[in-house]
């Protein structure tokens, strides 16, 4: 089961107990997924235009529970009136009035998400995003998380509008937000593995690159001094740039603090680095 299957039947299991936050969420599955029309019969009919189960079976229970509607025994006149004054015209946004409370946005974020939206997997990216048909839907579901400080950007995708979240901390307050507080701990759990498994690479790969980057000079000092040797320079050099040239040549794969160690006096890793710079413009001057 994907993460985002999981999300969807944490937030199914999830019941408001205001009648005004069921409805919210009711209003918001019915915009985005909702359907309604008559059978051959001219009796009313409902359904939630989706593949998924869970989420048809959610939006069928919040029709039982705000306007006690059975879709199973049909939906008489009166019922299909009360529902159509309560959450308005399904074409158009949500009623702003039905989610004019904080507890309501919530339930309104809960609904959307259940109807048009998906999350990636958070071990391997930070993605979540609603596929809205219909612009002034996607404005409005934008507005809503901007309200709890979410900044979601919207992006045209054939003839649909994406209202999207790409930073994880936008991801986590989003599931606090919409009371997903499971799939939120899991999401946590595989950033944090994800971040210290990046930490990791990022030391080592800038470990590797030290250690090729002080080969590549050991190798570059070892070729200049042995090029001094053989023409003939080292009766020319300083005492102290001598033996150093010495001690490299002995001890190729010493650090610089090892190379001064080995010196007598010790010399600092500074002064060590200091003398073999020497050697080298030295050596270059020799080339000439």
């Amino acid at each position: 089961m994907s993460f985002s299957q999981d999300v969807k039947e944490e937030l199914a299991r999830h019941m408001s107990p205001a009648r005004h936050c069921q409805l919210a969420e009711l209003a918001a599955m019915m915009h985005f997924c909702g359907q309604y029309g008559r059978d051959r019969e001219g009796r009313y009919t409902i359904g939630f235009q989706t593949e998924n189960e869970v989420v048809s079976r959610k939006g069928f229970t919040l029709l039982k529970k705000t306007y006690n509607i059975n879709t199973s025994v049909g939906v008489g006149e009166g019922q299909m009136q009360d529902l159509l004054s309560g959450i308005g015209d399904i074409n158009a946004p949500v009623n702003p009035i039905l989610i004019k409370n904080s507890c309501c946005q919530r339930a309104f974020l809960r609904g959307a998400f259940l109807s048009v939206g998906s999350i990636s997997n958070p071990a391997k990216g930070y993605h979540l995003e609603f596929v809205c048909a219909d612009s002034r839907k996607a404005e409005q579901l934008q507005n809503v998380l901007h309200d709890f400080d979410i900044d979601g950007k919207i992006v045209m995708r054939k003839k649909y509008h994406v209202v999207y979240l790409k930073e994880g901390e936008s991801i986590v307050e989003l599931l606090n937000v919409c009371e997903a507080h499971i799939a939120l701990m899991e999401f946590e759990n595989l950033r944090i593995v994800k971040e210290v498994r990046n930490s990791v690479n990022r030391r080592v790969n800038c470990e590797a690159a030290n250690i090729t980057k002080t080969v590549n000079a050991a190798a570059k000092q070892i070729e200049d001094i042995e090029y001094i040797r053989e023409h003939g320079g080292f009766e020319h050099l300083p005492a102290h740039l001598r033996d150093m040239a010495e001690i490299r040549l002995e001890y190729p794969d010493a650090t610089l603090k090892e190379l001064g160690e080995y010196l007598d006096p010790p010399v600092g890793k500074s002064g060590v680095n200091h003398r073999l710079r020497k050697l080298s413009e030295f050596a270059e001057k020799l080339r000439i």
